[in-house]
Order: structure tokens, then sequence, then C-alpha cells
């Protein structure tokens, strides 16, 4: 056969017994041999096999060095994956140090305990290490407008755009540190985003998996400004998809998202699954913060789902919402000259939110579980505070 031998010609070819060439075939150690008959036809091209009794192991490959930890004081809670109900113990098991402060200030703000959070933070402001001292700044920032601290507020927020505005690298796991902060501090309070502010997808990649999941909230909030609900919500929705439940508190806040997202394309029934799966994680570990934060903007959809069936929890996240919403007002409405209204009760501003989005009375009712005529009672509140006689003037006073 053309390109073959025989087991004699392997035999004088390799200097062993034709024996041994027949057992190298029943092995099936010769690739490409041909049993014909009682023998065998063995590839020209075939090697001689080795002697596995004298081949040397081989070495196990080097195991990968694990990679230096970016950001190791950097919102380390929001960047720990914990079970529900397991947040204390996670903190715990960090080292003691700063990154263990920042981690139980994150605890305190975001179970609503913003005295503690600012007490907690306070020490960290000029901190050396940038992870820490831009953590201080944004939780600092955040609880003093809980507590009615405009001006340290204000401070904490100039530091992060001074910071921010000082780093002239363009891609570095730095620069895209401080340019999430300065994303976070200028979207979720609803204000013009920083000069200096890179492209988003430019800073995205290299932020840690749990900051990264807060991130694209924050990317996922302003597209909900902008009115891209449903862009907004495939944000969320892929976030989740590839692992950001793992990050309570970054998924509650995509959760939140969502349900804002989905009130706004009027699909209840979508936003009521998110409101409650965010709560699912909330709960265990009492990090209701958030929704305190988002009541304005999530529809009344806390007084459809949550209040019915948890009052004293509604009672404590309304309670958040008031504190919250009046140092957010104080920044907000002189910073954009959009005169959001700060005297209405919270279930005023949830009926006049749907209304300015053109709900109809009924449609209120059905969603919030009241009467029409409670509707109108609610409306005709408002609009006397307001000092509007039109429903669609609504809309200037209210959150986007």
């Amino acid at each position: 056969m053309n390109g073959y031998i025989t087991v004699q010609e392997a035999a004088e070819k390799w200097g062993v017994s034709e024996r041994r060439i027949n057992q190298y075939c029943s092995e099936g150690r010769i690739p490409g041999a041909e049993r014909f008959g009682t023998s065998w036809a063995i590839p020209e091209s075939a090697e001689k096999p080795g002697d596995p009794r004298k081949q040397k192991k081989q070495a196990a490959p080097p195991k990968p060095k694990k990679a230096p930890e970016l950001f190791p004081g950097f919102m380390p809670l929001i960047n720990t994956p914990f079970e529900p109900g397991r947040c204390m113990q996670t903190i715990q098991k960090m080292k003691a140090g700063p990154k263990r402060d920042i981690a139980l200030a994150e605890y305190h703000y975001f179970s609503g305990q913003a005295e503690k959070a600012m007490q907690e933070t306070e020490v960290y402001l000029t901190a050396a290490d940038s992870g820490i001292r831009l953590s201080a700044c944004w939780i600092f920032a955040y609880s003093c407008l809980t507590m009615g601290r405009i001006d340290h507020a204000r401070y904490a927020l100039d530091e992060i755009k001074s910071t921010l505005a000082a780093d002239g690298q363009t891609a570095s796991p730095v620069r895209a540190m401080e340019a999430f902060v300065a994303f976070g501090a200028a979207v979720l309070l609803h204000l013009p985003l920083p000069e200096e502010m890179p492209p988003a997808e430019d800073f995205l990649p290299l932020l840690p998996p749990g900051v990264r999941a807060f991130a694209l909230y924050v990317q996922a909030h302003y597209l909900y400004l902008k009115e891209e609900y449903s862009h907004s919500a495939g944000i969320v929705e892929a976030a989740l998809a590839m692992g950001a439940s793992a990050y309570p508190i970054s998924a509650i806040y995509l959760h939140l998202v969502a349900v804002m997202d989905y009130m706004s394309l009027r699909r209840p029934e979508q936003a009521q699954q998110h409101l409650l799966a965010a709560w699912e994680l909330a709960r265990p570990d009492d990090l209701i913060e958030g929704f305190g934060e988002h009541h304005g903007l999530l529809g009344g959809m806390l007084e459809a789902t949550i209040k019915p069936q948890w009052p004293e929890d509604f009672r404590r996240i309304i309670d958040i919402t008031y504190r919250f919403s009046a140092g957010w007002r104080k920044v907000h409405n002189p910073t954009t000259g959009h005169d959001v209204a700060d005297d209405l009760t919270t279930t005023e501003f949830a009926v006049s939110m749907l209304a300015a989005r053109g709900w109809t009375n009924q449609e209120i009712a059905a969603h919030l579980r009241i009467s029409p005529n409670t509707v109108k009672r609610y409306l005709s509140a408002a609009m006397e505070k307001l000092h509007i006689s039109h429903r669609q003037d609504l809309k200037q006073f209210m959150l986007r």
C-alpha cells in the first residue's frame, strides 16, 4: 500500500521485534495503523512510540498569581457578596481598620441610620488612601443630606468633584473610582454631570464587580432621567442576569430603578415584581434606605405593595423619605432651578406624580387601592398647596 509499511519493515526501522510492533498496534499506540487480516499496515510517517515507563511526568502548570485587589478600601460592603441576613457577619469578618470602619458606615447608611454613618465617615474625609477618602466623602455627603446638614454635604460633594478634576489620568483604576463617585453623586441628586466626567464605557470595565453593579444602577438611573425607560430597564435586567444579585446592596438599587422604569412604561405588574425582589433582599438586614430615597419615583408602589403587608416598615421608610428628600431638595432645587415640591405629604406626592404622567383618577385609585374620590381629595390638597388650578401644571413641581 502506498504510504504504508509492513510490520517487518517497521521492526527493522525502529530496531525492535515484530512482536513489539504488533503490540504497539493492538494497544493503539501507532496513530493511523490499520489491520488487514492478521497483519498491520503502518503509516510511513509514523514515529516509534515512546516507553511510558521512561516518560517524565509533566510538571503541573504554575498556579496563576492572584491579581492584587483593586480599591481594597473603596465601598467594601457594596463590593462584597453576602447572603441576605448575613450583612453584619460579613462586616465582622473583615480585618479591623479603615476598611471595616467604612463597611460599617455603609451598613448604617443603607439601613437608615444616617447619624451613625456620618460620625463614622467624618474622620476619613481627608484619608491618604483615595478609596477610603472617596467612600467616606460619598457616605458622609448623603448622610448629611438626611441629617439636614447641607453645608457639610456640599463640602463632601465638592471634595469629590475637585478630586476628579485634579486627576489628569484618563484610563486608570483610580480614575475609574473617582469617575464612578462623581457620576453617582451627580445622577442621584439629578444634577448636571461634571465637565471632567469621562464616558461611562471608559470607567465601568475597570471597576470591581460589586461596585460595577452599583455603577450600572447609576447608569440606568441616568437613562431614566433622559426618559430612555426601556434602555434603562434593559441594563437592569442584564446586570441582574449576569450575577449582580450576589451583591445585595447593588441589586436592591437595580431593582428599584427597574420599578421606576416599568411604572413609567405603564407596566405595574413588572414594577411590582422588581419591588418585591428588592424587598426580599433588603428586609433580612433592614437595608431600607433605598426605598425611602426613591419613594417619589416609584409611582405609589410602596403604598400599593409594602404598606398593606408591612405597615411598620412602611412608616420607617416614609420617615427616611421626609428626612432625605428635604435635604435633597436643598441641594437640587437651587442648583438646577427646578422647584420640586417640598410641602406635600408622601401620598399627595405619589398621587400627583401619577397624575402628572397622565394617569386618570380611576387608574390611580385602582393602583393604590383607594377610591377615586380619595384620589380627587389628595390632588385637590396638592394643587392648593402648590397654588395651581390645573392638573397639567403639576408636572413642573414633580420629579422627572
